[in-house]
């Protein structure tokens, strides 16, 4: 993203939730693939069938920004993220000095200072409860442009397996989303039912946090505090 770019992200989701300096939101989601010849056990996903678990950034206007679909049906959320080339980025653009750019991500993935997860157990009417509702709020643009992508491309669809090996869905998945991005870019309406077909991995239980004096923990808490 250009920097005019992050800008206008800014203040989109600045609009829409409140929270600051967010310039996209990640989530997973799983494409159904028949058993693989090797490592089979390694695509078996946890809702009991064969996939890739593919991470997918968007922007405030459902623009993939970044995929990662190399890793099998089994692989937690938080490895795709801490091995993939968007945390690299991020994490050396904050230890260069930006602190000015934020994703946003549900429980499954660690919190960080560029990374801001949900509260955990927040009790209704805290800053921790009103933080999450907005975090939420924020975070449904990736939900929705997953559902979007899927209902676009109906082989990325759980009910519609792949038959090629995972090297292959990963290219497949990659071309959809570079497919998608063209579509909105010439402005090609959107698949009306795509709620319907929206398909997102389940978070597994929460990361650990390392406790109130992490770095991101102080970054979600003082943005939480302004919130109120």
């Amino acid at each position: 993203m250009s920097e005019e770019e992050k800008q206008q992200a800014r203040s989109k989701f600045y609009s829409r939730s409140g929270i600051p300096n967010v310039i996209g939101c990640i989530d997973g989601t799983h494409i159904a693939i028949y058993a693989p010849t090797t490592n089979k056990h390694l695509y078996l996903n946890r809702k009991g069938f064969f996939s890739i678990n593919a991470m997918i950034a968007c922007d405030h206007d459902m623009n993939i920004r970044f995929v990662d679909a190399r890793y099998a049906g089994s692989t937690h959320d938080s490895f795709v993220w801490n091995n993939s080339s968007l945390k690299a980025c991020l994490e050396a653009a904050h230890q260069n000095g930006d602190q000015n750019s934020i994703y946003l991500g549900d429980s499954g993935y660690p919190l960080s200072p560029y990374l801001l997860t949900p509260f955990r157990h927040a009790e209704s009417g805290t800053r921790e409860s009103i933080f999450n509702k907005k975090h939420s709020k924020a975070r449904n643009v990736v939900e929705r442009t997953i559902g979007v992508l899927k209902c676009r491309f109906r082989c990325l669809l759980s009910d519609r397996k792949m038959r090629y090996d995972p090297a292959k869905v990963t290219s497949v998945i990659n071309i959809c989303c570079a497919l998608h991005n063209i579509c909105k870019k010439f402005r090609i309406g959107d698949p009306e039912e795509a709620e319907t077909f929206f398909d997102a991995v389940v978070p597994l239980e929460p990361i650990n946090e390392n406790g109130n004096g992490s770095p991101g923990e102080r970054r979600r808490r003082q943005i939480a505090d302004a919130l109120m």
